[in-house]
């Protein structure tokens, strides 16, 4: 188009024009970025003059510039496709950073004087308190970014240079995932797949914060849900809204906690039951009787891996019997990166590694890895896959179970049985092509 280059010449005569090939993605991209560096710039002097007349202890929450640098911080989250954003103090400034497939990348750096205004117009939105800043506070707000309805959990904690401010980020409208499309292998579909499709028992999802479990478990309420069942679910959030379940908000503050809600729904008659989070004691005692009573109910807890699942609830205090007669199975999962397709090439592994991982390889194997591209900003890699165990209850196991016997007799059995651990999984996905051995060693142990 010569017509531009022309124009572009005009505008910018001192400058050389050259011509480059991009995907409009990457144009769209680099005009936001630009336009969100001019805009930061020119609300950090907005914000300054309004500070200055009047004056930083006010914080001046109701200034507009302000509020546009919020929705700035935002949408450069949501465009990124983050799942949450840290607001934090530093001695001399502050700083926005995104988590972006899992790891922190830093998107602003402000001067200090900014993040006072900054942070109590955040809490004010979150109908936190503005004037504590000695404990931790947690709220939060919705809006609606590119006609897509979001909800942020926000979080503050005191530090030493002043509060960190966490906000977490729910697409409202984004659409439900099917567990055939979560990125499970295989042979671990097929393992959960059956045994969310028991008459009753408990299954349960494990994993850090951050590794899926509340997906995996929607994924699971879509799979099996029926009009013929009824099915409550008790959350803290509710994620997402499915048609044709009932869900329950969890309102701690008003004495509605999971222990509560739970008691509740099972005298609404349910056939399944998912408990977003088994925290205590008594939600763990509630949901194993309901399993044992003729309910399927599933939940999810945190431990590292399927088997520390079953030492976990026996540490809980639950009575060894109970518990092999109500676990159905045990799914542990992480996310791990997926390697880039646009920059995807070979790699060499080091010889430590090959040794390490030796009893997962075939005769004939390649790794791969991304070199970085302007399509997944220089990291080598875009988006995210599921990295899977999954433990069945057999008679065996549940006898071991009952005899409260050692987490090592547990493991052996299991691999007797044929169980594939999260790590093994994770190498298959590697040399699928998916995924890095380094995102696999991040994630899992060996």
């Amino acid at each position: 188009d010569m017509a531009a280059v022309d124009a572009m010449s005009r505008l910018f005569p001192k400058k050389p024009i050259s011509l480059a090939l991009a995907r409009p993605k990457q144009i769209v991209q680099h005009l936001q970025r630009l336009e969100t560096n001019e805009s930061v710039k020119s609300l950090i002097v907005d914000i300054r003059k309004d500070l200055s007349q009047e004056g930083q202890d006010s914080n001046n929450n109701e200034s507009s510039a302000v509020l546009k640098l919020i929705d700035l911080i935002l949408k450069s989250a949501i465009y990124a496709g983050a799942s949450d954003i840290h607001i934090e103090a530093l001695e001399k400034s502050c700083i926005v950073r995104e988590r972006i497939d899992g790891l922190l990348r830093q998107s602003f750096s402000f001067d200090k004087d900014i993040f006072a205004p900054l942070s109590s117009r955040m809490k004010l939105l979150a109908n936190l308190d503005i004037a504590e800043k000695r404990k931790p506070q947690d709220g939060r707000f919705n809006t609606t970014i590119g006609g897509r309805e979001f909800d942020f959990r926000v979080s503050s904690l005191p530090t030493l240079f002043g509060e960190s401010i966490v906000l977490r980020i729910l697409d409202k409208t984004k659409v439900m995932i099917r567990l055939e499309d979560a990125g499970m292998s295989n042979e671990c579909y097929e393992k959960f797949s059956t045994a969310i499709k028991a008459p009753y028992g408990i299954v349960l999802v494990t994993g850090p914060t951050g590794s899926g479990k509340t997906t995996t478990l929607y994924g699971a309420l879509n799979a099996i849900r029926d009009t013929k069942d009824k099915i409550i679910t008790v959350e803290d959030p509710v994620e997402y809204q499915m048609s044709g379940i009932q869900q329950v908000q969890v309102h701690a503050h008003v004495g509605l906690g999971f222990s509560d809600a739970l008691r509740s729904i099972l005298r609404q008659d349910p056939d399944k039951i998912m408990i977003g989070e088994i925290r205590d004691h008594e939600t763990l005692r509630i949901a194993i009787q309901a399993a044992l009573t003729g309910h399927l109910v599933l939940s999810t807890l945190h431990t590292n891996d399927a088997i520390s699942a079953v030492t976990r609830i026996l540490d809980m205090g639950i009575e060894s019997y109970l518990v092999s007669g109500a676990l159905v199975a045990i799914q542990a999962q992480r996310l791990v990166r997926k390697i880039c397709p646009y920059c995807k090439v070979p790699v060499n592994l080091p010889d430590n590694i090959i040794r390490d991982i030796k009893q997962y390889l075939p005769e004939q194997y390649t790794f791969y890895k991304g070199e970085g591209c302007k399509e997944c900003q220089h990291s080598g890699y875009a988006g995210r896959e599921m990295i899977s165990e999954v433990l069945p209850i057999s008679e065996k196991f549940s006898r071991l179970i009952a005899s409260e016997a050692t987490k090592e007799a547990m493991s052996s059995l299991a691999l007797e049985e044929g169980f594939v651990t999260m790590f093994e999984d994770g190498v298959s996905k590697a040399l699928l092509g998916k995924t890095t051995i380094d995102e696999i060693y991040r994630v899992a142990r060996l």
